[in-house]
């Protein structure tokens, strides 16, 4: 499952990134509306955690975007005005659920699943990688010529990503920014470690050898199909 958190307080973002990652989601993160609304073009989501202050593009007009696009994935909006009108506002721009600031952050992950549960409620698309490779976001499974794949939450998340980007190349600089929180983050050599066990993984499923491959001095993207 990806979260995306747009927050200008890092601080607080520091924190709602760590206990989400911890919970096996994976987060980016945007300072600002802006970049929030470029991220939520670009890659998709199943859930926002969005502030309602924000500079560039407010939360309140971030939202209104978002639904004026169709868009339905559920947002948490996040505020430190906790006065009806707020809440009604926020709620009124297509928000599914509103927190007020100072909150306990074990209410915010019970929130999160909640709404990724009725997310679900929706059928999520699988992504899928020629006729062989299926991934299911929302069972956590992927499969390999009808065989379900052994993958670890990194190893799935690392497959999903690739799916995602395509045949975009990803460094590991990225792996890293997009799989790991910022307390967490691992050495190059442990990404490279993830991939050679996913590989493993796969070609024991009857994958060809290839399927994800290295482009030297750069990073790794799925063989074309």
């Amino acid at each position: 499952m990806r979260i995306l958190v747009i927050e200008d307080d890092r601080q607080l973002t520091e924190v709602l990134a760590d206990a989400l990652s911890s919970d096996g989601y994976m987060v980016e993160v945007a300072a600002d509306g802006e970049l929030g609304w470029n991220l939520i073009t670009a890659e998709p989501f199943d859930l926002i955690v969005l502030d309602l202050t924000l500079p560039k593009l407010d939360g309140i007009s971030l939202c209104q975007q978002l639904r004026e696009q169709a868009l339905t994935l559920p947002v948490l909006m996040l505020t430190a005005r906790d006065t009806l009108d707020d809440k009604i506002m926020g709620l009124d721009a297509g928000a599914d659920d509103y927190m007020v600031k100072p909150f306990e952050m074990s209410e915010l992950r019970a929130r999160v699943r909640a709404l990724l549960r009725r997310g679900q409620l929706i059928a999520t698309p699988d992504l899928s990688w020629g006729n062989e490779l299926h991934l299911n976001p929302s069972t956590h499974e992927a499969y390999y010529a009808g065989q379900l794949l052994p993958l670890t939450p990194k190893e799935f998340g690392l497959l999903d990503l690739l799916i995602t980007h395509g045949r975009r190349v990803l460094s590991r600089g990225n792996i890293i920014e997009h799989l790991w929180s910022l307390e967490d983050t691992p050495t190059e050599e442990t990404v490279k470690s993830h991939i050679k066990g996913l590989r493993h993984k796969l070609r024991a499923a009857g994958a060809p050898d290839d399927l994800i491959e290295t482009v030297h001095g750069v990073g790794y993207r799925l063989k074309k199909v």
